[in-house]
């Protein structure tokens, strides 16, 4: 295998900016009739979410870092229906973006999700008390009025890493009452870290109806999180995957791309994930991604492609936390490398310079110590990185965006 040669073609093919949306056609046709009608010429492969009684096409529209609006349309048309915000994405404007254009389809021919933060998270995962249902509803209402919408079909309470915070009782209390209000269908909630344990105190709660975890191909702890993921699905509740392609890349100069579609179709041979929401930032990556909704076979020369992610430490942290003990600043070493990752192989540095102010880290992470005595388990070099991403957040915000 000519892995210079291949690699440079993925580059091209995956995450350029050409030839790939011509392989769906018509995808410039919007409304919601000529969706529907493009999509029952495809065979699209569906599964049900959990007890909803939703039923979605396996790959959806991860629209977080999604600036052009004309992607939206043309989603629709390759038969993507669900699609999923947050209420911090693009300070607001993604929600924003997201409404304005939805509001001329059917609220019935689409999905949407959004995620509202708890108030008041500590380092450690846990919530504080200013985490409150009020708070958090405050929040719900913000997001309606950017979407245009009066409910949501799926809202999650957002990152939650701690089986604490996934049971504390105050967003309990608000996911509940959000249905009770009908301002949400299902409620769930979003986890980058501590994926089997938050997974399981979903099932514990016996509330929340979805759980949108981190799963790809590049976790060590892949068997626990798939077995996490069966025991929910088991008891009913819906499994949605996020950061299904690590990163993007393996490496911060954008040499050597994931075969993301790859990295798509692996995650997805679990049959108890109902759909992953890839981020869409292009009509390559639509093209590519809406793709699989047809053919969830991985060729031979994608597990080779995989094989060799797996070998490469990449950009993907996968949040296990072995480094923290070892910190003696007791850095949030995780979220900064997710941090790392948004700016390098997402290349969203507004995202990750709000990921970086709300971790309230000092003015130099690494500036006092001689050398790093936190060690990670992939062999990334933390004090480099984190030194290097940090200066994020002396940049304006508005320089970012």
């Amino acid at each position: 295998m000519n892995n210079f040669n291949r690699r440079q073609f993925l580059k091209s093919s995956i995450l350029g900016t050409s030839g790939a949306f011509l392989g769906l056609p018509a995808l410039t046709q919007v409304g919601s009739a000529g969706a529907r009608a493009h999509s029952a010429q495809k065979k699209i492969i569906t599964r049900k979410l959990g007890k909803t009684g939703i039923e979605l096409p396996i790959v959806s529209f991860g629209v977080m870092r999604a600036d052009n609006a004309a992607l939206i349309p043309a989603a629709l048309q390759a038969g993507i229906k669900h699609f999923d915000t947050a209420h911090n994405y693009q300070r607001g404007r993604n929600e924003e973006m997201l409404g304005k254009v939805l509001k001329d389809y059917p609220r019935d021919s689409f999905v949407l999700a959004t995620k509202v933060p708890p108030e008041d998270a500590n380092r450690d995962g846990t919530l504080g008390s200013g985490s409150t249902s009020e708070a958090f509803l405050e929040k719900l209402d913000i997001s309606l009025k950017r979407l245009g919408m009066n409910y949501v079909d799926i809202l999650y309470v957002h990152g939650i890493v701690k089986r604490d915070a996934a049971l504390f009782p105050a967003m309990l209390e608000a996911v509940q009452t959000a249905k009770k209000m009908r301002k949400a269908k299902f409620v769930g909630m979003s986890t980058h870290k501590n994926e089997p344990e938050v997974i399981q105190a979903a099932i514990d709660s016996g509330v929340y109806d979805v759980v949108l975890t981190s799963v790809n191909f590049k976790q060590d702890h892949y068997p626990e999180v798939k077995r996490a993921i069966a025991n929910a699905a088991k008891a009913g509740i819906g499994i949605i995957a996020m950061k299904p392609m690590a990163g993007a890349f393996h490496d911060r100069e954008k040499k050597k791309p994931i075969n993301c579609k790859a990295a798509l179709k692996f995650v997805l041979q679990d049959e108890y994930i109902t759909t992953a929401i890839p981020g869409i930032t292009n009509f390559d990556h639509l093209a590519i991604n809406a793709s699989v909704n047809e053919d969830l076979t991985l060729t031979d020369e994608e597990r080779e492609d995989l094989a060799y992610g797996k070998s490469q430490s990449g950009l993907y942290c996968q949040a296990c936390e072995h480094c923290v003990p070892d910190c003696p600043k007791g850095l949030p070493i995780p979220d900064i490398m997710r941090a790392y990752m948004y700016t390098y192989g997402y290349g969203q540095p507004e995202m990750a310079r709000s990921l970086l102010a709300s971790l309230d880290l000092p003015e130099h992470p690494c500036a006092d110590c001689s050398r790093c005595t936190a060690v990670c388990v992939k062999g990334f070099n933390l004090s480099e990185r984190i030194t290097d991403v940090s200066r994020l957040t002396k940049v304006p915000v508005e320089f970012l965006s």
